[in-house]
This record gives C-alpha cells, sequence and structure tokens, in this order.
C-alpha cells in the first residue's frame, strides 16, 4: 500500500507566489534491490522456473504426428494439442479450462495463500530470471547498490549495457516463442532468418517481448503491487486458518542486537536479532514484521534467510514461518494446522473443482471424432422434381476432428420413403472440414403439410467408427 505522506502547510509567501506544493501525496519509489538467498523456498523457486520455462520455451519444438505438439492455428481456425484437435464449435472446452483455474487459484489460496504469485506467476519466474542476470553482471544486493551510486564510467557502462543486451535477448526470445505457438516455429524461425517476417508477427514478437523486459527488468515489484488484481481481492479468499508467511511477534519481540553469548531473554529481548536481512530478501522490498501486507506475495525468501540467522545465533528456527492466524494465537503445531485446513469452505471448493475436473476429463475421452452442421437452404422452398418427388436442398458442414483419413456415408430418416442425393459419401482429410450441398427428397404422399422433423445420419467408416445424427425439418408446401 503507498504510504501517505503529509503535506505541509504552505506558507503565505508560497501561497501568494505559485501557489504550488512541493510534496507528494505519495511516496517516491524506493528502488528494491533484492538479497540473493538459498534455503528450501528458494529451492523450490528455482524449480518451478525450470518446470515452467522447460515448457514454455520446449513445448513449441516437441514434434508430434508431423508438426509440433502444440498449434493454435488461427489462419485454419484449428487449435492441436498433442492428439486432440480443436475447433472454434469447442470454445466450450476453453470455458471449463477457464472455470477449473479459477476453482483451483481459490483452493490453493485458502489453503496456502499466494503460492500462485510466489511460484508460478509468470511476473515472479522472469523477474527471478532477470534478477540472476543482474546479478552475474552487477553482484549481489551491496555491490549494485554501490554501483547505483557511482558515477558513469566504463565500467559502469560495460556492467550495465550487458546487463540490458541480455534481458533484451531473453524477452526478445520470450516473444519469439510465444509467437511461435501460432505460427509454426520452425517457420517463424525461417521466416526470421530470411527477413520476411508478416506484419502481425513483428509486432508481437516485439510486443510480449517489450512487455516481458518492462515487467520483469523495469516494474518489477510495482507489477505486483500497483496492477495485479489478484493482490486486491485475496483478502476475501483468507480466513484465520489460511496458511500464510508469519512473523512470530511473542517470540520475537522486542527485537534488538546483542552480543555473543550473552542472556538477551534476561535483557527483555526477544529472538528477533534485527538484522533486517529479511527485508533485504524480499523482492517487494516489505518488512515483513509488521504483519501480512498486500505487496507479499509468498515466495518465503524471508524464511531461508531468517532460518539462516536463526542458525548462526543458535537459536531455534521458525521466527518467520508458514503459519496461521489461529495458529499464532492458540500456539498451535503443524498437527493441529493440518487439521484445520480440511474446513467447509476448502471440502467445497475441492468436491466442485473435483466435479468440473472430472467432466472436463470425460468430455476430452468422449469426444466425437466427427461434427456436423446442417442447414436447410432457405432461399430455395419445396420444389417438386423428376418422378413427383418433393425435394428440399441443405447444406452439410461436416468435419473430421481426429489427424487420420475419414470416410464419411451420408444417410437420411424420418419420414417414409425419404432419400438423399448429392453426397452420400464423402471423403475427409486428417483435420479437415467439407461443406456440400445435398438434395432430400420424399414422396409427395409422405409427411404433412408445414415442417416436418427429419435426420441427418452421420457414420465413418475405419478405425474409429462413428455415428451421428443431426436433427433438421423438411418443409412441405402442399
Amino acid at each position: 500500500m503507498p504510504k501517505i505522506i503529509p503535506i505541509k502547510p504552505v506558507s503565505d509567501t508560497a501561497a501568494s507566489g505559485a501557489g504550488m506544493v512541493e510534496d507528494s501525496l505519495y511516496e517516491v519509489r524506493q528502488k528494491v534491490h533484492a538479497r540473493s538467498v538459498t534455503g528450501v523456498f528458494a529451492n523450490w523457486r528455482w524449480a518451478m522456473v525450470w518446470v515452467t520455462q522447460l515448457i514454455f520455451y520446449g513445448l513449441c519444438w516437441l514434434p508430434w504426428n508431423g508438426r509440433q505438439a502444440v498449434l493454435f492455428d488461427i489462419v485454419e481456425r484449428k487449435f492441436y494439442i498433442f492428439n486432440l484437435v480443436f475447433w472454434p464449435q469447442d470454445v466450450f472446452f476453453l470455458a471449463v479450462l477457464l472455470i477449473i483455474s479459477a476453482f483451483a487459484l481459490f483452493l490453493f489460496t485458502a489453503v496456502g495463500g499466494r503460492l500462485w504469485c510466489g511460484y508460478t506467476c509468470p511476473q515472479t519466474v522472469y523477474t527471478e530470471i532477470f534478477m540472476w542476470i543482474e546479478k552475474q553482471f552487477e553482484g549481489d544486493r551491496s555491490a549494485r547498490i554501490k554501483l547505483d551510486k557511482a558515477p558513469m564510467s566504463a565500467q559502469k557502462l560495460l556492467k550495465r549495457g550487458g546487463k540490458y543486451l541480455t534481458y533484451l535477448v531473453v524477452s526478445l526470445w520470450t516473444g519469439f516463442t510465444f509467437v511461435g505457438y501460432f505460427t509454426p516455429v520452425k517457420t517463424l524461425g525461417l521466416s526470421v532468418f530470411t527477413l520476411s517476417l508478416g506484419p502481425w508477427e513483428i509486432f508481437w514478437i516485439f510486443f510480449y517481448g517489450g512487455m516481458t523486459y518492462f515487467f520483469a527488468g523495469v516494474m518489477r515489484e510495482q507489477v505486483c503491487t500497483y496492477m495485479c488484481p489478484y493482490a486486491r481481492f485475496q483478502g476475501v479468499m483468507f480466513d484465520p486458518d489460511t496458511l500464510v508467511i508469519t512473523y512470530d511477534t511473542e517470540r520475537g519481540e522486542p527485537r534488538g542486537t546483542r552480543k555473543k553469548g550473552s542472556d538477551y531473554k534476561a535483557e527483555g529481548k526477544g529472538d528477533c536479532v534485527d538484522c533486517g536481512i529479511c527485508v533485504q530478501v524480499c523482492p517487494t522490498g516489505i518488512d515483513i514484521r509488521d504483519g501480512l501486507q498486500m505487496e507479499c506475495i509468498g515466495c518465503a525468501a524471508c524464511i531461508d534467510a531468517c532460518d539462516q540467522v536463526m542458525d548462526k545465533v543458535g537459536y531455534p528456527k521458525g521466527l518467520i514461518r508458514y503459519s496461521t492466524e489461529n495458529a499464532l494465537k492458540e500456539h498451535w503445531g503443524w498437527r493441529e494446522i493440518l487439521g484445520h485446513v480440511i474446513r467447509p469452505r476448502v471440502i467445497i471448493y475441492s468436491l466442485v473443482l473435483a466435479a468440473i475436473v472430472g467432466a472436463f476429463i470425460w468430455g476430452l475421452a468422449t469426444k466425437a471424432p466427427l461434427r456436423v452442421d446442417v442447414s436447410r437452404d432457405r432461399a430455395v422452398l419445396a420444389r417438386e422434381v423428376a418422378g413427383g418427388m418433393i425435394e428440399n436442398v441443405y447444406t452439410l458442414h461436416v468435419m473430421n476432428v481426429t489427424e487420420s483419413p475419414a470416410t464419411v456415408e451420408v444417410g437420411v430418416s424420418g419420414l417414409d420413403g425419404i432419400v438423399v442425393e448429392g453426397a452420400e459419401r464423402l471423403e475427409l482429410e486428417s483435420a479437415s472440414a467439407r461443406t456440400v450441398t445435398v438434395q432430400v427428397r420424399v414422396p409427395p404422399d409422405s409427411g404433412s403439410k408445414g415442417a416436418n422433423v427429419i435426420y441427418f445420419d452421420i457414420r465413418s467408416t475405419g478405425e474409429k467408427t462413428a455415428i451421428l445424427r443431426e436433427k433438421a425439418t423438411f418443409l412441405k408446401t402442399e
């Protein structure tokens, strides 16, 4: 939260002059120089960096059935995800996937706070990568602060230039990879090499790369503090039994320095030695000892740092730890904390999430290999043709949503003597669609005047047989 700075009274002289107030209502941003830290949670963060980035940068290069494993082909309006092929008509699956993501976020937040923010959010991941690059060029926290204050020199220019150039390379490669999920990445790479990129590809490579550079290399903690909506509404998903990063005030206060081996408790001091390292390692620059704050992203860097300090001074670990509000009040151990994790809201979120995930998996498993859309030609009313038959004209749009060729037989039923002419048998390539016009005819004494319900029976032959029945209307005017 921005800190409010009181406005100084304006003197009569100033008021009669320009009438300006020099002090801002909001605190000017202080650049955060996060100190590097090692430990259990730091290892987990880097593990998630590796996992997420190996998936992101590598998945578009993975070959699958003669193409890349994941490709969102907007031009052809087909999305490939391994063996699955999705068409615009499958947008339902996207909606369900978004619902699953929302409920998963609710569940994980209710149980463990901002786990998403601390370990897998792209902003956190790329900030971690860019901070590592910064450390390689400029050193750790104290060296960077010293470099910031130093006048411009050849050495400073070389360090800063190398850092920014590396930022740029990583950002552009990220933008290239992002576009590689929409344009086949090998084709995209060839276009870059031959300088034949299309305008939208150029735009999105530089736009996505620029946002990566700007957010992770420049704004950093400001994205989490001022731009991310999750920081605003996370409070409504927390309750006193939510695991969050906490400072044990009862054990740590009053904080203060002390001599090694002294009886600090006799001096009336707590376990906190007031070293400030928990603040130095925080990527958002907050002091967790002030309590849970909106800026805290739950990365647990302060836990690793504090545990190392406690080891050095010979005190028990856990002065800063994952705990809950109720646990601190009641002095619970892990058994009691975990016992309160299973509570009504967690059970409800879990059941709803399990049901939606089950339905999503069932929908994918039973996804029909064929799709068909039927529309009657409204420009051609019922008409009499040779032999006295009554004819209606229909347009069939048949899609093969698998990556195997299919032979499709078209039949029709619903009225006595009904027959179909024009395209009784269709050959479809893998992941392709065909639009055909067919004529449906019935004897004049079949059905009644007006609208009659008929059914198109679409049957595929081959390894994966499928039968679809699509309802339509047959119109008789006499």
